[in-house]
């Protein structure tokens, strides 16, 4: 293989794949609806020729036909009127003609026969037009989606889950710390007066109640003092009397003695 093959195969390969690369599927699908349609226009025309040119060649075959008929009835009416020569020349005008008219009824069934193919084909065309253009709108609608999913992957690709994660873990480590440090504050912030004053009246309630149990178990060890009696005091004064003076006897009679 000599070296201008192989750079024309390279150039192509390299010029293919860009272009490959450039298709845009929507831009390609609508030219292609584009192209579809002006061929469509192309052959509407083409057709519109054709059936003109068939009528012209009809038109003209009948004028051969009916030029024929008239020489024909001359001939007769030359025939009629005992002139061979005139008949002889009426018929061979008719012969003209009617060789005409052959060859325009085999150009005629010609241009029929390709008027109704290039109708067939024109209606053919028609319903690929019609058929591309929902075709077309379907496929764009699926290149469109495809074309946002892939960049959904690509975004989802470009994101880092592991460093994402771990960022939702530190605020959330970082959030329960500020709520226990507003929990804090809270609590040392509402210990003020009311609650100074709360726990001085607890403990003054404790101590007096101290005192009181200290109070009744230091008069508990007491021993209980009795009340005399006003008859008892009497009583007691009267016989401390008579033993007085009964003693005294005896200390009396001791001295005698």
């Amino acid at each position: 293989m000599g070296l201008f093959d192989r750079l024309s195969r390279v150039v192509r390969a390299n010029l293919n794949d860009m272009v490959s690369k450039a298709e845009d599927p929507e831009k390609v699908l609508e030219q292609a609806v584009i192209d579809m349609q002006e061929d469509l226009v192309q052959l509407r025309q083409a057709v519109a020729r054709a059936i003109a040119e068939q009528k012209r060649t009809e038109q003209r075959y009948n004028q051969d036909l009916g030029e024929a008929n008239k020489w024909e009835q001359r001939a007769k009416l030359a025939l009629s009127k005992g002139d061979e020569n005139l008949a002889r020349e009426a018929l061979t005008r008719k012969k003209s003609h009617m060789d005409t008219a052959t060859v325009l009824k085999q150009q005629l069934d010609g241009q029929i026969a390709q008027v109704d193919s290039l109708r067939k084909n024109l209606v053919a065309l028609e319903s690929k037009i019609s058929e591309a253009k929902t075709k077309k709108n379907m496929l764009q609608a699926r290149a469109r989606a495809a074309k946002a999913n892939e960049d959904l992957q690509k975004a989802l690709g470009n994101i880092d889950i592991n460093s994402a994660t771990g960022a939702f873990e530190r605020m959330e480590t970082k959030v329960l710390e500020m709520e226990a440090r507003s929990q804090a504050f809270g609590e040392l912030s509402g210990y003020g007066i009311e609650q100074q004053f709360a726990q001085l009246e607890a403990g003054s309630n404790v101590d007096d109640e101290l005192a009181m149990l200290k109070a009744q178990m230091i008069e508990g060890s007491k021993p209980p003092e009795a009340l005399p009696q006003a008859s008892e005091t009497k009583s007691s004064s009267a016989s401390d009397s008579v033993v007085d003076a009964e003693l005294e006897e005896l200390r009396s009679k001791l001295k005698d003695v």
